[in-house]
């Protein structure tokens, strides 16, 4: 009796070799339709996420690194994307002699687009300078290529310490410098056909400068209008 029943215990547990075995077709099966298909990142994660914390050979914890090596992928190619779209501008403010007033850099947020702000406007104005167009429109038609139209854009608004005079219509430089920003904004969007869900504008006065306001020179610096291309991270992030 003893012999038969751990005979019968052991034949009980044979099927789970058989499940396992199963459970091991069935992932080999679906990495292979994902070998030959689209990448699709999201369609990918549900189906790993299906096989994970469930009854099988994988356990609840992360057993597969496939879902973090495509994230990583796509996020290497928005920064190549990024880096492209810089070499080009670059280009194209060379062209217009504009490459002393306007400055590109790949920074942590993203691709930043900097004007200084006589490029854009006059001393103590707002109104964009009829001469300014031809930049803003290169860049808007950058902009809404297909490898950049889902790409959320910022921007922003900077003045010097000197107190703005009155008689221009701004109470103070956080005035100016928001509606500076909000112009722009509105051309990109009214003019150019920029998606209004994707853009944002904002204006910080003097606050975020980039050169200490002790001389005539620094506080040029810091008059600026920045055009902010936002990298995946910071799309997440930034109102």
């Amino acid at each position: 009796m003893r012999r038969r029943r751990e005979d019968d215990n052991g034949a009980s547990e044979n099927w789970l070799t058989t499940y396992s075995d199963m459970v091991t077709l069935l992932l080999c099966f679906f990495v292979l339709l994902f070998a030959f298909s689209t990448l699709d990142v999201q369609r990918f994660k549900s189906i790993i996420a299906s096989f994970q914390g469930g009854s099988g050979i994988l356990d609840g914890s992360r057993t597969l690194d496939m879902d973090m090596k495509i994230e990583n992928s796509a996020e290497e190619k928005m920064e190549e994307d990024l880096r492209d779209l810089k070499e080009i501008l670059e280009d194209i403010a060379k062209s217009e002699n504009l490459d002393t007033e306007i400055t590109i850099s790949v920074e942590e947020r993203g691709l930043v687009i900097r004007f200084m702000d006589r490029v854009l406007f006059d001393p103590g104005k707002a109104d964009i300078k009829v001469e300014s167009y031809e930049i803003l429109d290169s860049i808007a038609e950058i902009l809404n290529r297909d490898e950049f139209k889902d790409r959320l854009i910022k921007v922003e608004g900077h003045a010097d310490t000197t107190p703005v005079d009155p008689a221009d219509g701004f109470p103070t430089n956080w005035e100016l410098s928001a509606i500076r920003a909000t112009n722009v904004l509105r051309y990109f969007v009214e003019k150019k056909g920029i998606d209004g869900s994707r853009i944002s504008s904002s204006g910080y006065s003097f606050y975020r400068p980039i050169a200490p306001n002790d001389t005539k020179e620094n506080k040029a610096k810091n008059r600026r209008v920045d055009i902010v291309i936002l990298n995946s991270t910071f799309q997440t992030i930034e109102p």
